[in-house]
């Protein structure tokens, strides 16, 4: 594997990362929102990740060269319960129907995605520093 492949694949790997921060970013701006335009609450919004094979290595037998976010799926987990019989969107018995965004299980997964970005950085500075150091060995 080359400099340029161990380049595209910590590039791939930051763009899937920062797509993922994007879709959380989403899900905590909404949070509260109890009525989109399908008439239910928000629905929480999961990245899910995949492998990134170029077309070329595809046709050359190679493996897989890096990560993408192959899909974006809604959570279809319960929406929470809220008692708010003043409401204008509460039910007969007086509850509304809140999206089912944790906010702190957003967090935590945001701090996981700016560590695996961080991580991604990392590997990417140390492959442009070898490949520094490679020309600077003819000098």
């Amino acid at each position: 594997m080359g400099f340029l492949s161990s380049i595209d694949i910590s590039g791939s790997a930051l763009t899937a990362q920062r797509l993922r921060m994007d879709v959380i970013s989403e899900n905590i701006a909404n949070a509260e929102t109890t009525m989109t335009d399908t008439g239910e609450p928000y629905r929480r919004k999961v990245c899910v990740m995949g492998e990134r094979q170029p077309f070329s290595s595809v046709l050359d037998g190679e493996m897989a060269k890096g990560v993408m976010v192959s899909n974006i799926v809604e959570d279809n987990s319960d929406f929470e319960l809220e008692y708010d019989p003043d409401n204008p969107l509460a039910n007969e018995e007086g509850y509304v129907l809140k999206p089912n965004v944790d906010e702190v299980e957003e967090i935590i997964d945001m701090m996981e995605a700016t560590r695996s970005y961080e991580a991604n950085v990392t590997a990417l500075n140390a492959t442009k520093n070898m490949a520094a150091k490679a020309l600077s060995i003819g000098d």
